[in-house]
């Protein structure tokens, strides 16, 4: 029986999905605040919950750009991998000093480092982690397994792949990753990308071009 709700947020410069997990208790959890912070806080308000925590897919510029604003105004915590620990505070690691029509995105260090997969919980959520390098070195998912759901980040998208162009991309380890970690998950289970429409893991076996040699 699923026992928490996902809503999705695109945000900022490229409509970068944003997550929020929220149960019956009205606590929740945000996923990649990539811009947008104050209208991201005044949903939280007007749907009336209470922040957790901010878990980041990974630390490229535009999944971390409302981080500092919406940890500042609830007082939470924010977790990454520790492969890329140091990318909020260096515009030149999460990308955005490439790109002169965004400002530079130089934040506060994360306060929780996470290095292996295991079970996490955080108040009444339950979930695992799975690290799924290639798209970036640090890049993880979040197996909600009781709810039937996994924020992939840009891992995997519908009908395609993350890129592996971008420093620290790595195609084998993507391909692996996904391959080893997403597409042995139940097959009903649906995945939330970081950019575009969510899918689950039987139509990306069936019909993802990248994954099937079409």
């Amino acid at each position: 029986m699923a026992t928490s709700n996902i809503r999705t947020y695109p945000l900022g410069f490229i409509q970068t999905n944003c997550y929020i997990v929220s149960n019956a208790e009205k606590q929740c959890l945000i996923f990649d605040p990539g811009g947008e912070g104050e209208k991201l806080i005044s949903e939280l308000h007007r749907l009336k919950l209470k922040p957790l925590a901010i878990l980041l897919t990974h630390a490229h510029f535009d999944h971390i750009g409302a981080v500092d604003e919406v940890r500042d105004a609830y007082t939470i915590p924010v977790y990454i991998h520790t492969a890329e620990k140091k990318w909020l505070l260096d515009p030149s690691k999460n990308g955005s000093a490439k790109y002169a029509e965004i400002p530079s995105i130089s934040g506060k260090e994360a306060d929780i480092i996470l290095n292996n997969e295991s079970e996490l919980q955080i108040g009444n959520f339950h979930f695992q982690l799975l690290h799924t390098p290639g798209h970036s070195p640090g890049s993880l998912t979040f197996y909600f397994e009781e709810d039937g759901f996994a924020v992939v980040g840009d891992t995997l998208f519908q009908n395609s792949i993350g890129r592996t162009d971008l420093p620290g991309g790595n195609e084998e380890q993507l391909m692996k990753a996904i391959h080893t970690k997403l597409l042995t998950l139940p097959e009903t289970t649906i995945i939330y990308p970081g950019h575009g429409p969510a899918s689950t893991i039987e139509d990306e076996m069936e019909k993802n071009p990248f994954l099937n040699g079409f």
